[in-house]
């Protein structure tokens, strides 16, 4: 296990001595904090969009200054600027504004014109593409071994693919982990022969994406003269990717005179994004080999042979096509606004640093009573030196018995508190391996279970998968530390100082009566239901003559008179366990509109899909994006209702006129349909008009529509987790048709809760029917035996049979309460606490008649009987879901 360097406690110094300001201003590193007390200005003026947001994420990308799109824009509408290859006014403008951006770079960068050259691309990754296809790579033959290519492990994913184009070359490919460097030095003498007939290539981070570790700048030479490099002969040139350096550190290239520097510049100044540069020594360039010719990079061609002449400018000949001319324009205003703000690279180095080195200092000294370090922190250099770390802190939380709450569950809750972090690897395979401690094998099993890089699965038998990354960026602040480190602190050191390590676990038995939620004593499931009362919604108020109405072969409705008749059979054809209480169906609940308030109902037809008009409807933003209550609480205010009679859907919210929309589509809108996106799947949808978005963005107070699943798509998709299963038919729903939940779970887990803790009040704080909204599930029920839904395969309500698919990982949706729109964390913090760090609830299940165009009715009170996944029963005692308190 790696532990953190530091990771005793400040017994001198009380959590809010740490955290105060003047603890902060002690430090020896906070001389060049703040730009002389302009941070405060800077933060009221350029930042206001952020006042609510701890945002530290900056290595991922910095944020722009709000003066720099103002003066862009100021640029844009004041003058005209159009193709740079043209010959006009407008285009002469163009092509000097580009030059003058060019040498801005290079001044930037502490260089002339005479010594690089600035190669304009989409961003660092496709300027290290470049390299790869340009470089004068040599094939072993019978003469000579052939060229090298080799990176330090500790590089982004787009410098280890460069490995890809060299091997397709045959080229020899070699990987040099961090610690080998220095047995890679030697005493050989510099050779004085200009270019050898063999290059090699080493690639090697500025400063790691991952750790924020410095490289030394000096291997930049010792590699170029033979001093530190794989024994072979020939020469060596040197990518320095340095899109992680700049955003925060001064990179002075007449110093360190790489060969090759990528950069992004949206890393520095937040905006434009989509555009980098490659800066290459002119020592190398005229070697370069174009693979490739575009519009603008050659001087004269014949179509119809083979006659191609490049142009001299190596920046012309390797920028193919049309440069984003306009973003190389803002580009101009970014180096303008971040010497006005800051004063200079030299200045957010010294800012940045400062911020880091406090963070590093208070979180490697929080531990918990019983000495276990809160933190693991990853990397060595424990800020000793502004030149040989970056304002970067890698991590993963630890609870008490040292054991890693993974960082999917750490991002959920700083998400809870406006706190924006990096999760994951952060395309950094070789650092994430080597920091995780996974080897080869096990990276391979972890992929064969299923992780990928950007999943949530951050745990795989108990070890991470991946970590926390927070980053400082010129913009950031003593508060932005302060906040996370409260964040820290209140939500693991002293939520754990509150947990009672003698509490048992709690055996409930008590069940809810439908309708009013309110736990009651355990009773025979035929008096819970002689005491329920029914719903009132448009369903039960037309006295059961809907369900003379056939669903159509897409699913909706045939209000007219139909002959035939859906069963509704209670009874299910599994007997129930002699002696057993009966499960039954207390709830059913659709959401129509995709994270809005929810309609609860008495009965309800299943169709293919799950339950009829479950999601079939979502808010969008203006660019087609779906609207969750995770950016927008307020969703859980429109109340939708359906009256299946009338056919129409009203929609309700408080302050606003209901308004109507038929659940029939129109004729047409089929044909009308356009693709969207929903949980990485593609659906088919259709826009529902102008009228109903001028309510929906009215009420929400942003622009939005409100679009429909088109009748004739069916959206699947694969369910990952089960062996065996293809796909589920899906609507607009996150991952399974309907999702189930258990009463006595909720029970349990509440109790648990209360015993473990010293939250005063905690069924009066969380009754059950406020608990139940929470999670959003469509279907609930009442069992004797809390979680053990976890253990089926499928289930009979009613006459209806249901799969199994998976657990259910509700995000901050269970921290918005349903009934105001509020958000809180306490709820996700004590569930985390008390389900085995995971904030799992609930099953997703699927309908087993998904390839029929019949329908059938749930009703409450119906019978739930399950099947177990082993033929054999299986026990689920509570010490096998929650954990020791």
């Amino acid at each position: 296990m790696e532990r953190p360097q530091h990771h005793h406690s400040s017994d001198s110094k009380t959590w809010d001595e740490l955290l105060s300001f003047r603890y902060f201003q002690g430090l020896p590193t906070t001389r060049g904090y703040g730009y002389g007390g302009k941070i405060k200005d800077i933060r009221e003026k350029e930042f206001s969009r952020i006042r609510d947001i701890t945002y530290l994420d900056n290595v991922g990308t910095t944020l722009f200054p709000k003066s720099l799109v103002e003066n862009f824009m100021k640029d844009l509408t004041g003058n005209v600027y159009c193709n740079p290859h043209s010959q006009n006014a407008s285009s002469m403008l163009s092509n000097d504004a580009i030059e003058r951006v060019r040498s801005r770079i290079l001044q930037h960068f502490n260089t002339t014109a005479e010594d690089y050259t600035v190669i304009f691309t989409s961003g660092s990754t496709a300027a290290i593409k470049l390299v790869a296809e340009s470089f004068p790579w040599t094939s072993p033959d019978s003469r000579q071994p052939g060229s090298c290519f080799s990176y330090l492990t500790d590089n982004h994913t787009s410098v280890v693919g460069m490995r890809m184009i060299a091997a397709a070359k045959k080229v020899s490919v070699v990987a040099v982990r961090p610690e080998e460097m220095q047995f890679l030095e030697t005493s050989q003498t510099p050779s004085e022969e200009p270019l050898r007939p063999t290059s090699h290539l080493f690639c090697y981070p500025a400063q790691s994406n991952y750790t924020g570790t410095k490289y030394p700048l000096t291997w930049i030479e010792k590699i170029k003269t033979g001093n530190l490099r794989p024994s072979l002969p020939g020469s060596w040139y040197v990518l320095l990717d340095a899109a992680s350096y700049v955003s925060t550190s001064p990179l002075d290239l007449s110093a360190y005179q790489a060969d090759f520097v990528p950069v992004s510049f949206y890393k520095i100044f937040g905006f434009p994004t989509g555009l980098g540069a490659l800066l290459v020594s002119n020592k190398i360039a005229p070697f370069l080999q174009k693979t490739f010719f575009g519009g603008g990079t050659v001087a004269a061609y014949l179509a119809d042979e083979g006659l191609c002449f490049l142009k001299d400018s190596i920046s012309d000949r390797f920028e193919d096509g049309t440069v984003s001319f306009l973003d190389i324009v803002a580009l101009g205003h970014g180096f303008d606004v971040l010497e006005r703000l800051t004063g200079g690279m030299r200045n957010i180095q010294e800012h940045t640093f400062s911020l880091g080195c406090y963070a590093y200092k208070v979180l490697s000294a929080l531990q918990y009573a019983n000495g276990t370090p809160v933190l693991r922190i990853y990397g060595s250099q424990q800020f000793k030196s502004l030149d040989v770390q970056g304002p970067v802190i890698n991590f993963n939380i630890q609870d008490e018995n040292g054991d890693v709450i993974g960082y999917t569950q750490f991002d959920k809750l700083a998400s809870l508190n406006h706190i924006h972090v990096r999760t994951g690897c952060f395309c950094n395979a070789g650092c994430c391996q080597l920091h995780m401690k996974l080897s080869c094998e096990d990276v391979t099993r972890n992929y064969e279970a299923g992780h990928i890089c950007g999943d949530d699965m951050d745990v795989i038998d108990g070890r991470p998968t991946g970590s926390v990354r927070m980053s400082f960026g010129y913009m950031s602040t003593f508060e932005d530390a302060q906040t996370f480190l409260k964040f820290i602190i209140n939500t693991f050191i002293k939520r754990s100082s509150r947990l009672n390590p003698h509490a048992g676990h709690p055996t409930t038995t008590e069940h809810a009566i439908p309708g009013s939620l309110s736990p009651v004593t355990d009773r025979s499931s035929k008096e819970i239901l002689k005491n329920a009362k029914p719903c009132s919604d448009p369903i039960s108020s037309h006295n059961g003559a809907w369900k003379n109405s056939i669903l159509d072969r897409n699913n909706n409705l045939n209000l007219q008179p139909s002959k035939q008749t859906v069963s509704v059979t209670p009874a299910t054809t599994t007997a129930t366990k002699e002696g057993a209480t009966p499960i039954t169906l207390t709830h059913i609940y659709i959401y129509p509109i995709a994270s809005c308030a929810a309609l609860e109902v008495s009965e309800w037809p299943v169709v293919s899909l799950g339950l009829l008009y479950d999601r079939n409807w979502m808010i969008v933003n203006p660019f087609g994006v779906c609207l969750s209550q995770k950016q927008e609480p307020r969703l859980s205010q429109i109340s939708p209702s359906i009256d299946l009679a009338r056919g129409i859907m009203v929609i309700k919210a408080k302050g606003m006129d209901p308004i109507e929309i038929p659940l029939p589509e129109a004729r047409g809108k089929q044909n009308n349909s356009s693709s969207s996106r929903v949980c990485e799947d593609k659906t088919q949808t259709h826009d529902c008009g102008d009228r109903i978005a001028e309510w929906m963005s009215l009420f929400l107070d942003r622009p939005c529509r409100l679009i429909r699943q088109t009748s004739n798509c069916q959206r699947n998709a694969i369910n990952k987790e089960k062996k065996g299963s293809t796909t589920t038919a899906l609507s607009m729903v996150n991952k399974g048709q309907c999702l189930l939940i258990n009463t006595a779970s909720i029970l349990q887990l509440r109790q648990q809760i209360s015993q473990s803790s010293n939250i005063t009040g905690l069924e009066e704080r969380f009754p059950l029917k406020e608990l139940v909204p929470l999670f959003q599930s469509n279907l609930v029920i009442s069992s004797s035996k809390a979680f053990e839904e976890e253990g089926w395969s499928e289930i009979s309500i009613g006459a209806i049979r249901f799969q199994v698919l998976r657990k259910c990982t509700k995000y901050q949706i269970i921290c918005t309460a349903q009934q105001t729109g509020q958000q809180s964390s306490e709820f996700l913090q004590v569930l985390d606490s008390c389900k085995d760090g995971k904030d799992s609830f609930g099953m997703y299940l699927q309908n087993r008649a998904i390839g029929s165009s019949e329908s059938a009715v749930l009703s409450v009170g119906c019978k739930v009987v399950p099947v177990k996944e082993m033929d054999t029963e299986i026990q689920y005692a509570s010490t096998n879901h929650l954990k020791k308190a």
